[in-house]
């Protein structure tokens, strides 16, 4: 739909109300997100595993990952900018459907490139489902109360992908691998049914027309805001090859380790990353974001050095709800960030497109970095080249958004 009607989505007052009242619109994308990443989380302890079985190194395990960022990270900015002029609902039931057809074909893959060729699928789907969503809660923000919209989004998304390990491990231990990706399928295929009879037709588009992805771009480059916040979305992910799909890899080869116990530790970072982002939201709007950014880099910097000298259970969970706490101060100053300048400069799809390429870029950048570090220097290498790679650019992207923190408050009060 091309018109600029937008009825079903009236646009709130510029006073931001007391109380923060999510709109009915975004529980229902809250709640298919969650069944969607719920389904994306059940696979997280078994794919590097199938993986592994299928022959993959480490430096093909990061491959895997940096297939689906590829795919994901190039079309987002183009779904993001589209969806500003069209419509979100039509992507985000795309998007879903192609994430239960993934889970349906994996357990049919015979070697490594079949499992390259699938992710790279999987992530044209993933363009379509998280950044749509983050545009839906970026659009319907109140202004003064970005870090808790989208903190309610990163909620969805936490709870999926932290509950989604446990169950994962459970019946991978009960009924095999291949179970797994079924459930996953049914999962995203159920997502999708929510979204097609609860979404209204008219999805929320920008009152004025956006502009071209291209200018657009051109636009972010020369802004040095824009470009920290990206530089921070970028850094902060390098983290998720290693913690992700390296784990499994370290933790099978304790004495009487399980997929479940797997899946708990997975499970423990982003469980207390979704506990934490609500109220870490609410922080970031009320007080200044620079410090709460370097406050988080340098919480999951120490977790990954920690990481590789860790051999018991209790200990890893320990360290994986500290990494937790660490994005869960991230993300909602990222996203707040990146709801600000969506309003005032680029289109809410547009720039969570741009935004999502950004941590793609990262995921990318930090499979390949950490799966070569893997095979030529080691795990620990892997870890504290992460590590030192997080702290670093994330200084460099706080500088960036401190120059021209001035005039954002002199665009604020005027």
């Amino acid at each position: 739909m091309k018109s600029n009607q937008v009825l079903p989505f009236p646009r709130r007052s510029q006073a931001a109300p007391p109380v923060f009242m999510p709109n009915p619109i975004l529980i229902t994308v809250v709640l298919s997100v969650f069944i969607a990443l719920l389904g994306v989380g059940i696979v997280i302890p078994v794919l590097p595993v199938l993986a592994t079985t299928l022959g993959a190194t480490g430096f093909t395990l990061g491959l895997i990952t940096a297939a689906f960022s590829l795919s994901r990270g190039l079309l987002q900015p183009l779904v993001g900018n589209v969806s500003d002029r069209w419509g979100r609902k039509g992507f985000l039931m795309a998007g879903l459907l192609i994430y239960g057809i993934v889970g349906l074909v994996i357990p049919l893959a015979t070697n490594v490139p079949h499992l390259i060729y699938i992710r790279l699928f999987q992530g044209i789907g993933a363009a379509m489902i998280v950044p749509v969503a983050m545009a839906y809660a970026s659009f319907l923000a109140p202004p003064g109360q970005e870090g808790r919209s989208m903190g309610i989004i990163n909620i969805a998304i936490f709870c999926g992908i932290g509950c989604g390990p446990i169950v994962g491990g459970f019946f991978s231990d009960i009924w095999g691998i291949p179970s797994v990706f079924y459930i996953m399928a049914v999962l995203c295929f159920a997502a999708f049914l929510l979204v097609i009879t609860t979404l209204p037709s008219c999805s929320p588009i920008e009152r004025k027309p956006p502009l071209g992805l291209w200018v657009s771009m051109q636009a972010m480059i020369r802004r040095k805001r824009t470009m920290g916040i990206l530089l921070a979305r970028f850094a902060t992910v390098l983290m998720m090859v290693p913690t992700m799909a390296f784990l499994p890899v370290l933790m099978k080869d304790w004495p009487g380790s399980t997929g479940m116990q797997t899946g708990m530790v997975i499970a423990s970072r982003t469980l207390m990353n979704a506990v934490l982002q609500y109220p870490m939201g609410k922080l970031a709007d009320r007080h200044e974001k620079i410090p709460l950014l370097l406050l988080g880099a340098i919480c999951t910097s120490l977790a990954l050095v920690c990481i590789p000298f860790i051999h018991s259970f209790g200990t890893m969970v320990a360290t994986y709800l500290f990494l937790g706490l660490g994005e869960a101060v991230l993300w909602p100053v990222l996203g707040a960030y990146a709801v600000e300048e969506g309003r005032a400069h680029y289109g809410h799809g547009t720039m969570m497109g741009v935004f999502n390429l950004a941590m793609s870029a990262g995921v990318f950048t930090g499979a390949l970095l950490a799966g070569a570090g893997l095979d030529f220097f080691g795990m620990h290498a892997a870890f504290w080249l992460t590590a030192l790679a997080i702290a670093t650019l994330s200084f460099w992207a706080a500088t960036l958004i401190r120059t021209d923190s001035s005039e954002v408050k002199t665009n604020a009060t005027s």
